[in-house]
């Protein structure tokens, strides 16, 4: 038996903002992918929830006049990852997606949940970072927008105060055209298991080399980040073994591996070099063949 409280069904967007405003205890149930793992061990942190699978205007998967993407919060995995417009633009969310769980995990679990649950181990938080997901949240105060960018706060913690609830991901053209991405995941048993260290890889390329190079990771750090370091370090040079080796020196000062009983400290920094290295040079690959 599952130890809940309270629950309260949302009727409307505003409805949910209510509910969650007037609990300080309440949380949000979606997928349920993680909220009811967490209820079966007992956790009475979630009592009380705020169910809102019903508001199915935040399973909406779209692209402005503009160009656009919007993602609504409530779009599973599964049906982010057979979407037309995302295989063609963002093809990075379609990998590190596809390393969720297994289908069954797929078929329920949102991409809203997995970034919102502030998990340093989230498998989308690095295409988040890539593509520089603007996130439309409604709150008691109205819509507001943030920017991924400094939206996990610390471990399992989160710009998001009682009373939000996070709409849509927004991704802007700059911000996927031209982007080579490519999405590297190390774990012990592949997708059935959280990350040991998930890297992240947008590029653009001028002449044969780096015009822009975005380097996200996962479980390198108190929160999913970017490399600032080291995009700086390989800026305006070919891929080649010396930036490679320039890439890999630079990011240390980027990244705090934290050593636990899933790999040591050295172990995570030597994995966060290797797949550094391989998804630059995956990267670099997709641009050849465009060529």
């Amino acid at each position: 038996m599952f130890p809940i409280e309270k629950y309260h069904y949302a009727s409307s967007v505003i409805d949910a903002v209510q509910a969650l405003a007037a609990d300080e205890k309440a949380r949000v149930i979606a997928g349920g992918t993680d909220v009811l793992v967490r209820l079966h061990g007992g956790n009475s942190d979630y009592a009380s929830l705020v169910d809102v699978n019903g508001l199915h205007e935040l399973k909406e998967i779209r692209q402005d006049g503009e160009g656009n993407i919007f993602i609504g919060a409530l779009a599973t995995c599964t049906e982010i990852i057979e979407h037309e417009l995302i295989q063609k633009h963002t093809p990075m969310i379609v990998q590190s997606l596809g390393t969720i769980g297994g289908p069954q995990v797929r078929n329920c679990a949102t991409m809203g949940g997995n970034i919102c649950n502030g998990a340093v181990s989230a498998d989308s938080a690095c295409a988040a970072l890539i593509y520089e997901f603007d996130l439309l949240i409604e709150g008691v105060k109205g819509e507001r927008i943030e920017s991924i960018n400094g939206f996990h706060t610390g471990p399992g913690r989160t710009l998001l105060q009682q009373g939000d609830i996070l709409k849509a991901f927004r991704i802007r053209p700059p911000n996927y055209k031209g982007v080579l991405a490519s999405y590297q995941k190390y774990a012990m048993r592949g997708a059935m298991d959280i990350a040991t260290i998930g890297c992240g890889v947008g590029l653009t390329m001028d002449d044969e080399r780096i015009s822009t190079l975005k380097l996200a990771f996962t479980v390198a750090a108190p929160t999913p980040i970017r490399c600032s370091n080291a995009e700086k370090a390989v800026a305006n040079r070919a891929v080649t073994e010396e930036t490679l080796e320039l890439l890999t020196e630079a990011l240390v000062d980027d990244v705090r591996p934290r050593e636990s009983w899933r790999a040591g400290k050295e172990f995570r920094l030597h994995i966060i070099k290797t797949l550094a290295r391989k998804g630059l040079r995956q990267a670099a690959e997709m641009q050849e063949e465009l060529t």
